[in-house]
């Protein structure tokens, strides 16, 4: 097929020839629509640096045709950032450069690479250098921690944050912008979805603060909009800074923002007054009415609310919805999680006409990590040999 930088700019013929059109996103030039979207694999040092082996799995998306990478979720400090044991980190120098030769494996084909940097807040089951977890406000987290991620029983009662903490936590982010600019990457996505710190702040029944971060929908959007800022100040030139927002979390998949349409609206005319490069939604089906039974999509709403590129996820491995979302104008360019997983080269399949097969959860169980991975795709291929 060819590495990325050897494909033409123009896209392809046929009802996904949207999918191959090249995007400016900021600064930064993507040859296509198709984006791997952040996965978390649990699969780094004890310590937090990059491997080898995650040099490998992300160049090879490169290889196959994905015009942009989203890193999985990157802690952002040696307090209470880390979420999961295994979970890679931009917290030290040591990290930076751990990062490093990922980086320049993906440029190498070609592909762009973003960092996603994440503070877990009261989701955090896995933090050696902490004992507690800190969050808005002491309240229990719903559900149970995720076994595939190391995790057992109940999230634990966090602390609630200090004015400090929250300090500490804003210049997390931009330290961990700098190194990621530093390691060569080509942006940074905010992580304020699925339930993690950000979301916590957002969200109102986990943030019960009586000061100026809680309370209003505006108080409740601070941090994110104090963290973008930092952020944006902490690098230079034509760095990227995206942001990734959902309603549901992990720990509370069917959650719904209360204000509805309203609320949305709110929100994304919040982010997009500041100075980001991109917004990242994420649903489960990405197309589907964001309040009720129709209506617009929760992309289609951002991108109804900012001037930047909007970036849809959500079960968008089926190439006509992909490609529906950019047709309807719904969104600018759409993230693959599942899809990506299943194929590597997912956007050259496609470009080939060869056929995606169906998402083997078995790549993500007993443990999401590469090495489960690799024994499960193995075993698959030795039994097709022997059928």
């Amino acid at each position: 097929m060819g590495t990325p930088a050897n494909r033409p700019e123009s896209a392809a013929p046929g009802p996904h020839a949207g999918l191959f059109a090249p995007l400016q996103v900021g600064g930064l030039r993507l040859p296509n629509r198709l984006a791997v979207a952040p996965m978390t694999r649990v699969s780094a040092t004890a310590h937090g640096h990059a491997t080898a082996q995650m040099a490998d799995y992300y160049a090879a998306f490169a290889a196959g045709g994905f015009g942009l990478v989203i890193t999985e979720g990157i802690y952002t400090d040696q307090a209470h950032a880390q979420g999961y044991l295994y979970q890679p980190g931009l917290a030290d120098d040591a990290q930076r450069e751990a990062w490093r030769p990922v980086v320049e494996r993906v440029q190498a084909q070609g592909g762009r690479i973003v960092a996603q940097l994440m503070h877990a807040g009261a989701l955090s089951q896995g933090n050696p250098y902490r004992s507690t977890n800190r969050a808005p406000s002491a309240v229990m987290p719903a559900g149970q921690q995720m076994t595939f991620y190391r995790g057992a029983g109940p999230y634990p009662m966090p602390e609630p944050m200090t004015r400090d903490d929250i300090a500490q936590a804003v210049e997390g982010f931009a330290q961990a912008a700098r190194r990621a600019q530093a390691a060569g990457f080509d942006g940074v996505e905010i992580h304020g979805a699925n339930g993690y710190l950000l979301d916590q702040f957002l969200t109102a029944h986990t943030n019960l603060r009586d000061d100026d971060y809680g309370g209003s929908l505006d108080n409740r959007l601070r941090l994110t909009v104090e963290v973008i800022q930092a952020v944006r100040q902490s690098t230079t030139g034509r760095f990227a800074v995206g942001v990734r927002v959902s309603q549901g979390k992990v720990n509370d998949f069917t959650h719904k923002w209360q204000g509805g349409a309203n609320e949305a609206a709110r929100i994304f005319g919040t982010l997009g007054r500041q100075p980001i490069d991109y917004l990242h939604t994420t649903e489960f089906e990405a197309w589907r009415p964001a309040f009720g039974d129709d209506g617009p999509s929760l992309a289609a709403l951002a991108r109804g609310h900012v001037a930047v590129p909007v970036l849809a996820n959500g079960s968008l491995h089926d190439p006509a919805q992909a490609a529906g979302m950019l047709a309807r104008q719904e969104a600018d360019f759409v993230s693959l999680g599942r899809g990506a997983l299943t194929h590597a080269d997912w956007p050259d399949r496609l470009r080939a006409g060869a056929r995606h097969e169906a998402f083997d959860r078995g790549l993500l169980a007993p443990i999401a990590d590469l090495a489960n991975a690799a024994r499960r795709r193995a075993a698959h291929q030795a039994a097709c040999r022997e059928a």
